[in-house]
């Protein structure tokens, strides 16, 4: 009888054990027949195949699935041209191999074949394959329960509901490459049993790919969390990533593709360390590592120097390289967290599309100029979205605020801010630097320190000013840091000074608090305001 089960609801239908009725004629209201087309040589997988094998033959069988429609298509363009279009059966597809095709047919009686190797007999029997008799086709049939089927799978749901006439020689057609062999007799079993009778990781992808092809959703989820279990590897994780789109899109795949980001993000963390494995990565690859918060990195100016070397790289024509840029990997660069200067270098960037690369800029300078509270409520806005512009990655510079001044004198006020737990790690030795500014055409940079009073023997924060350049100019800077302080929260000037750079020299102030460093972390700190130390360092070129 007809099922009128609802397909994978979770119901007992859905859930229960029903492996002793697979293949059971006792158990069985219809007949599945599975024709199988033979593959090229060398593009059916082996049971031992590694990852790479795998991926190398799917790759094959796709270029050559990719190529034979490219041939049909153009032997059908010819055959119209020549007014010789043949009649094509009903229910019989050519372009894509990887395509379901499903017919519902009436077998005579006795017409059952358990397995045909030769395909004679098949093509005989038949007359839906008539048009492929010039090939070896192989035969098997399945005794199956619609009422089963149906409750795992909406494709078997809908071709069961799909107004067939009553009777017990009724038998469904599915036509499948040899490749796919093996794992679709192992998701029928899954729909039986809910279990795989082969868990390696390419029998795994395998079934994966039939369950996405035939809609059984339960089987994806299920390869899904085994292959998240097994060990992950790079190649594993950039295989996941390659998917096909629709099995990525699927909900019960998403923790698997989840874990192959997290763990490529997690591999290449450092991208200075791995700056070659990193460059060679595929775009879903460099996706996966751009995405993370935790990419330690000199500055968000060095995500975006990378980001334009890969594309140079991978895409070394200027309109494809464009496209990529625009539509893939500018979204994972955080422009609000770059330099003035470097923006600036956006805007005449010949590789990025000018309406994007204006619109960013000015996106991140209105950050900029946002007041500290207005961007904090920014910055939490995003901590959930899909792609992050305002959340500051863990740079190995720390960013900084720079207002800049040409007259009367040239002056900049530079402003940075610490987390307690930034400062929590600096002891007993450690440093934090700030991204390099610019005053008088000379680099610049702050760096707070965890050091030892030379006169108490007891550790403090110390701040210091240096200049980035070594060379032979040399000129006379007055400066003065600033903090901070509860409860009044405005800057209170620390320490004032002046200093003649020659490059490559830093100055300033071992103990800038004038207290402990326990007292200075303690929690009733009057230094930190929200768990912020904000510092500020004034700079006047002295003539």
């Amino acid at each position: 009888m007809e099922s009128d089960t609802l397909p994978d609801t979770g119901s007992p239908v859905s859930s229960s054990d029903f492996g002793f009725a697979f293949n059971d004629v006792n158990f069985s209201d219809r007949l599945l027949r599975i024709e199988i087309l033979p593959d090229l040589p060398g593009s059916k997988p082996d049971a031992d195949d590694s990852l790479a094998d795998w991926a190398r033959n799917r790759k094959r069988r796709r270029d050559d699935q990719l190529t034979n429609a490219i041939e049909l298509a153009d032997q059908r363009e010819e055959q119209i041209l020549n007014g010789n279009m043949p009649d094509l059966e009903e229910g019989v597809t050519y372009e894509n191999q990887e395509e379901v095709v499903a017919m519902v047919e009436e077998l005579p009686v006795g017409g059952e074949i358990a397995t045909d190797q030769a395909g004679h007999e098949a093509a005989q029997r038949n007359e839906a394959s008539s048009s492929m008799d010039y090939l070896t086709v192989q035969v098997k049939t399945i005794h199956i329960s619609s009422p089963i089927l149906a409750a795992k799978s909406p494709f078997f749901y809908k071709l069961f509901s799909n107004g067939m006439r009553e009777s017990e020689q009724r038998h469904v057609t599915l036509r499948i490459q040899a490749s796919e062999e093996a794992a679709l007799l192992d998701l029928l079993n899954f729909m039986y049993s809910n279990t795989l009778p082969r868990t390696t990781p390419t029998a795994l992808l395998d079934v994966l790919m039939a369950a996405d092809k035939f809609e059984v959703a339960s089987c994806m989820r299920y390869c899904s969390r085994l292959l998240r279990n097994l060990p992950m590897t790079c190649e594993s994780a950039l295989l996941y990533l390659d998917l096909p789109s629709t099995i990525l899109m699927a909900d019960t795949v998403q923790p698997l593709t989840d874990a192959a980001k997290q763990f490529l993000a997690a591999r290449f963390k450092d991208i200075s360390k791995f700056q070659e494995e990193v460059l060679n990565l595929p775009l879903a690859g460099i996706e996966a590592v751009l995405f993370s918060d935790d990419l330690q990195v000199a500055s968000e100016d060095a995500v975006y120097d990378f980001v334009l070397k890969w594309a140079r790289v991978h895409y070394p024509k200027l309109e494809e390289r464009k496209e990529i840029l625009s539509n893939r990997l500018l979204r994972f660069v955080r422009f609000p967290c770059m330099t003035c200067r470097k923006l600036k270098k956006v805007l005449t960037c010949t590789d990025i599309d000018q309406e994007l690369a204006s619109k960013v800029v000015m996106d991140a300078l209105f950050f900029k100029a946002e007041a500290p509270y207005r961007q904090r409520s920014l910055v939490a806005e995003e901590t959930k979205a899909s792609f992050r512009r305002f959340v500051e990655r863990a740079y190995k510079y720390r960013p900084v605020k720079v207002i800049e001044f040409d007259s009367p004198r040239q002056q900049c006020v530079v402003y940075l801010d610490l987390k307690r737990e930034e400062c929590v790690q600096l002891f007993p030795a450690g440093r934090v630097y700030s991204q390099a500014f610019h005053l008088g055409g000379q680099g610049f940079f702050l760096s707070g320190h965890c050091n030892m009073d030379q006169q108490s023997s007891f550790h403090c924060f110390g701040m210091f000013l240096g200049m980035q350049e070594k060379g032979s100019v040399a000129f006379t800077v007055d400066y003065e840091f600033a903090s901070r302080t509860s409860p009044s929260e405005d800057f209170v000037s620390k320490y004032k000074g002046n200093y003649t750079f020659t490059g490559g020299k830093a100055v300033g102030y071992r103990n800038l608090f004038g207290t402990p460093w326990t007292a200075f972390i303690a929690d009733d700190s009057p230094y930190f305001i929200n768990g912020v130390l904000h510092l500020r360092a004034e700079l006047t070129i002295k003539k």
